[in-house]
């Protein structure tokens, strides 16, 4: 403990030392060879950086495509759309289906109503026409209704068909490009630590002030005031890439529990981590919050 505390307090400070051996480097020769090496080393970690994190973007995502479009996709056609399956996928969609059916029936019945025609033609018993031309008539409007009833519930029942084997092919999918992506993780662990290691070197050279501006924009958009709509949104697509019946109640729990664990996550990280790597990061951020 003595030995390092004469090493701290000795008669020339270690900024004077450094810029000394510094300079040293640069005026005897030699020197030029070791800027080139160090511009070298950057320049590679630069390029291994930006190729390991384009394959950790795009292997995952062109698996995902190449393998919905050319081989889940088909195959998930060929299985749901025997005669013996149902056309939705849960009973949620079920409802919706059942839904949009009736509101195009009030639809046909409001619209005919509004028809001068059909005004015309529900006095039937004011005008003179045999009872069989008014039989005639009639059943020619009622089959007409239930031709464009009938033809409305097939169109329906294709497009829920066809967001259950959707549903069910992004599933698949999504597995497939998970697993592509660990793949790449295992394989490609030296340039994960090179891409690790040049994200930080980047992030810690920014300036306090844009650290703690990006700091404020990750935490708003994920536990801000307004960030409970947001994972609504986010929930309801989740639900409906996968096919799942919505459930409100999930939903409102997930949104009033969730945000408030991820703040404590942040605070307890800025505490424990950041205030200790940077502390005039966390200075400013406080600064700019307050």
């Amino acid at each position: 403990m003595a030995k390092r505390a004469i090493e701290q307090t000795g008669l020339i400070p270690r900024s004077i030392l450094r810029t000394f051996e510094r300079f040293k480097k640069q005026l005897f020769p030699g020197s030029e060879m070791l800027v080139i090496q160090e511009f070298r080393i950057s320049r590679y970690q630069v390029i291994v950086s930006v190729q390991c994190l384009l394959t950790l973007i795009f292997v995952p995502l062109l698996i995902n495509i190449t393998t919905k479009l050319f081989f889940i996709t088909p195959v998930i056609e060929y299985v749901w759309n025997k005669p013996e399956n149902e056309f939705f996928l849960n009973i949620h969609q079920q409802n919706l289906a059942l839904q949009e059916l009736k509101f195009f029936e009030d639809k046909i019945y409001f619209e005919a109503l509004l028809d001068p025609k059909a005004t015309s033609f529900s006095t039937l018993d004011n005008l003179e026409f045999t009872n069989e031309e008014q039989a005639s008539f009639k059943n020619h409007n009622l089959l007409n209704f239930k031709t464009k009833i009938q033809t409305k519930t097939f169109e329906i029942a294709s497009v829920y068909n066809q967001e259950s084997i959707e549903a069910i092919s992004n599933l698949f999918a999504d597995f497939l490009s998970l697993s592509s992506f660990g793949l790449v993780v295992v394989l490609m662990r030296p340039q994960l630590i090179i891409l690790k290691s040049f994200l930080a070197e980047s992030l810690y050279s920014l300036s306090d002030t844009t650290k703690s501006f990006l700091l404020i924009l990750g935490t708003d958009l994920l536990v801000g005031f307004h960030s409970p709509r947001g994972w609504e949104v986010f929930l309801d697509w989740i639900f409906h890439h996968f096919g799942l019946p919505e459930n409100e109640d999930f939903i409102s729990l997930f949104v009033a529990t969730f945000p408030v664990f991820l703040d404590t996550v942040f605070k307890y990280w800025i505490f424990r981590s950041l205030n200790k790597i940077s502390p005039s990061t966390v200075a400013t951020y406080h600064n700019m919050i307050e």
